[in-house]
């Protein structure tokens, strides 16, 4: 996935069917600059992790 993506899916009210390392996960926030996503799992929102936004998956609904 792309940051601009990335971005995009952080910022809309609309769930996105986004995965990393297979695992759906809720993007927090984007950081442009490093290329980097704050997410956590949707089954457990205390599991916060940043992440290199290339390592995150789209997957349509």
């Amino acid at each position: 996935m792309d940051v601009r993506r990335a971005q995009e899916i952080a910022s809309s009210p609309v769930m996105a069917n986004v995965t990393y390392n297979g695992q759906r996960i809720y993007i927090e926030h984007v950081d442009q600059q490093k290329g980097m996503a704050t997410i956590h799992p949707l089954d457990n929102p205390n599991q916060k992790q940043s992440v290199p936004v290339a390592s995150l998956e789209e997957h349509s609904s």
